[in-house]
């Protein structure tokens, strides 16, 4: 992955940590979604130790990607079956005039 080069310091649950990524608006996004991501399932859990509420977070987080990789998948599928079905009606059409 590309970096800027540039080390920003992002806060999550409490803790500072300079991070650098594909750009700096995308690193702060990242790691806002992972901050509140903690902060939600602590409030749920707050007798939880930090690493298991981390965990969880991980694997909150990771559903989330797999979901929107699968509806991504899927909707690649609907896409590619209209253009197949599109190309065939224009190959029809040009036979045909």
């Amino acid at each position: 992955m590309p970096t800027d080069g540039k080390s920003i310091k992002v806060k999550i649950f409490g803790s500072e940590y300079p991070l650098r990524g594909e750009s700096e608006e995308l690193t702060k996004k990242v790691a806002s979604y992972v901050d509140e991501m903690i902060q939600a399932i602590h409030q749920r859990i707050p007798e939880q130790p930090p690493l298991t509420v981390a965990v969880l977070s991980a694997l909150n987080i990771t559903e989330d990607l797999l979901k929107e990789r699968e509806k991504n998948r899927s909707m690649t599928t609907v896409v590619e079956s209209e253009l197949t079905k599109m190309h065939s009606y224009l190959d029809e059409c040009l036979r045909t005039a």
